[in-house]
This record gives structure tokens, C-alpha cells and sequence, in this order.
């Protein structure tokens, strides 16, 4: 009986840890940026979720060029870094004791 105890026990600990890899995986592929030539470039749903913006914005920002861009066939990236760029140049501080 008191194998059986053992085993089942040791059944438990190993589906726990497979379930922590398998949501682990999960994670890398839902996250993972493929780095071209050192540079990580987004989707358009990646860039809208790192401003905060809708499609439509991201559209108007392309159309206004705000946000540079490549379009490689039908499918549009953004540079990580142009971004950044972006953000860094419009930085506007909140603080007063500057003045």
C-alpha cells in the first residue's frame, strides 16, 4: 500500500511540473520577437498595445508619418528602437523644479 502512496505522489509532482513548463513555453512563444540583425521589430497589435492605441490610430500615425515603417508585401512592422526613438524625442517632463 504504501507504494502505491509513493507513486501517486510522485505522479502529482511530476504533472505539476510539466504544467509549469507547459505555461512557461506558452509565455516564451506568446512574447518571443524574432532579433533581425540586432534589431526587434513589432506587429502593428504590438505596437498598438505598447501605446496604448487603437488600429485605427496606429493608421492615422502611419499616415501622418509619425511612426516610421516597413511594409514587406501586405505585412507592416516597426522598429523597436524607431519607436523608442519616437517616445524619447516627445518626452515631455511633468517636473517644475527644473524651471
Amino acid at each position: 500500500m504504501d507504494l502505491l502512496t509513493n507513486d501517486n505522489e510522485e505522479i502529482i509532482a511530476h504533472r505539476e511540473i510539466i504544467t509549469q513548463l507547459h505555461s512557461r513555453i506558452k509565455s516564451i512563444l506568446e512574447n518571443y520577437r524574432p532579433v533581425m540583425n540586432g534589431e526587434i521589430y513589432l506587429s502593428g497589435e504590438d505596437v498598438c498595445k505598447l501605446l496604448h492605441i487603437s488600429k485605427r490610430t496606429l493608421q492615422q500615425y502611419r499616415d501622418d508619418n509619425i511612426l516610421p515603417y516597413i511594409q514587406i508585401g501586405g505585412k507592416i512592422i516597426y522598429k523597436e528602437s524607431d519607436i523608442l526613438t519616437i517616445l524619447e524625442q516627445n518626452y515631455i517632463s511633468n517636473r517644475t523644479d527644473l524651471l
